[in-house]
């Protein structure tokens, strides 16, 4: 049988799917009685990736098949997401909580630290690990979300980031999620190209994650009106920082890149790709791979 290399390494690859599930190692890490589900593949360093909004782990097949050969590649899902456990109540999804459940995932895999890489509100969860948990972070990989204070700028003085975080307005009201559906939620992740048969596996997960908990991420930790700036004293992030930006991106739009350098300690390298949108893992999946990779071994 001939296997076209690129169907199977695309982001949308039936091959890919076969493979890469029949490969990873499923296990499940407690913290304080809430199991986080995380799917493993390769060995050597350990990198976690926190996959955003509306996703979960599988969001980063692509990149996961092209650093295993280089790193123990652990992909999590978020409480409230696929397998792992969906505690009730708006105060279990505290950026403190999400905080611990990343660092009881390091320990349960016996690790001192890791390799952090998130996105969306993945990317929100690894700048507070970096900021607050620094000891066990060794470096930072960030896709499509600001640094804190940038997107606190932006609310607080852009009135196109303002319009564009209606999304987040809306989100924030209690009631939302009883118009959410796994198929609305799926066709923001999946892109018109992908195979069917991984839309049908987002829908799956979907089917077996909480909305109302989703929604949770944004009623807890998203800046709310009237927006302002954090006047806070800066925590300045100590690892290196690698960010990836899909410059189309209208929910977190690339003004709010603007003066990370400030809030970085270490080396800050930014990578900007005009053709990408916020899912920039999903639409341009070789270059965020490569990138990474050659960051990573620079």
């Amino acid at each position: 049988m001939n296997v076209n290399m690129e169907d199977q390494f695309s982001p949308g690859g039936v091959a890919a799917i076969a493979d890469l599930e029949s490969r990873v190692e499923h296990g499940y890490a407690n913290n304080n009685g809430v199991k986080i589900h995380y799917a493993s593949l390769g060995e050597g360093p350990l990198l976690v990736m926190i996959h955003g909004f509306p996703d979960y782990w599988y969001t980063w097949h692509y990149q996961m098949e092209f650093l295993a050969p280089y790193y123990q590649v652990v992909a999590i899902d978020m409480r409230g997401y696929n397998l792992s456990d969906k505690p009730k109540g708006v105060e279990n999804y505290d950026i403190r909580l999400l905080l611990e459940d990343v660092q009881t995932v390091i320990h349960h895999l016996r690790r001192e630290k890791a390799i952090i890489v998130g996105h969306d509100w993945g990317g929100m969860v690894a700048w507070q690990f970096a900021m607050h948990i620094p000891a066990m972070i060794e470096k930072l990989i960030i896709l499509n979300l600001p640094h804190p204070r940038g997107l606190a700028r932006e609310l607080a003085h852009n009135p196109q980031q303002q319009q564009n975080s209606q999304y987040a307005r809306d989100f924030q009201q209690e009631e939302t999620y009883l118009s959410l559906t796994p198929e609305m939620l799926c066709s923001l992740v999946t892109k018109p190209t992908m195979q069917e048969a991984v839309k049908e596996k987002y829908i799956q997960a979907l089917q077996r994650s909480d909305m109302q908990a989703m929604l949770h991420y944004y009623q807890r930790n998203y800046p709310r009106e009237p927006y302002a700036e954090d006047t806070s004293p800066v925590i300045k992030v100590q690892a290196p920082v690698l960010m990836i930006h899909g410059l189309q991106d209208q929910y977190l739009l690339a003004g709010a890149l603007n003066n990370t350098w400030e809030w970085v300690e270490n080396d800050l390298t930014l990578v900007t790709i005009p053709t990408a949108g916020h899912f920039v893992h999903h639409d341009n999946p070789d270059l965020v791979a490569r990138t990474i990779k050659s960051w990573l071994l620079r």
